[in-house]
């Protein structure tokens, strides 16, 4: 497998923020925006388990157009992945360590923190959950804030892109499941 720059794991960053693994225990901490999105997949064990792979195996981000670049195949605690969009210099990195995953018989999912270099502070958490109803959803919650200049300048507008990136999971995660 290639490794992510050198190795993101053998790169001294670390995470941006003091709030390790509210998107899991909660509650989302003050000062920052929070985002809480759960959108419908599908039905049944076997929709469960798609999502949860494409979700787990970085997946469901490269079908929504993202380039996605880890240490891991799959999301576990401490692998380090970037999460990338855009072209050339207009190309837009993100990096981000796996805080926590859950790989449970009704759940499954994980968290990533931001590492310096990424625009934004904070963590977001994707979870795939089958209900007793049959019904799978995927759930997107995050909280951050600016953390460069430029994200800092996009001001507002920035949670409402953040917010239409998480629609466009939660329906590129429905298609793969489907």
């Amino acid at each position: 497998m290639t490794r992510l720059i050198r190795s993101l794991s053998d790169t001294p960053a670390a995470l941006t923020y003091p709030e390790h693994g509210s998107t899991l225990q909660g509650p989302l901490p003050r000062g920052y925006a929070h985002l809480h999105l759960t959108v419908p997949v599908g039905a049944g064990q076997d929709v469960f388990e798609t999502a949860g792979e494409a979700v787990t195996a970085w997946r469901m981000h490269r079908a929504s157009g993202a380039q996605v670049r880890a240490d891991a195949p799959r999301a576990a605690p401490g692998v380090r992945l970037e999460v990338s969009a855009g072209a050339g210099p207009l190309r837009l990195r993100a990096p981000c360590e796996v805080i926590w995953a859950r790989y449970e018989e009704r759940r499954i999912g994980f968290g990533y923190g931001t590492l310096d270099g990424h625009p934004e502070c904070g963590e977001e958490s994707f979870v795939v959950d089958l209900h007793d109803d049959g019904s799978v959803w995927f759930t997107v919650t995050a909280f951050s804030r600016p953390a460069r200049w430029y994200s800092r300048l996009g001001g507002p507008v920035v949670p409402v892109l953040q917010h239409a990136y998480a629609r466009r999971l939660g329906r590129t995660l429905a298609r793969l499941a489907g």
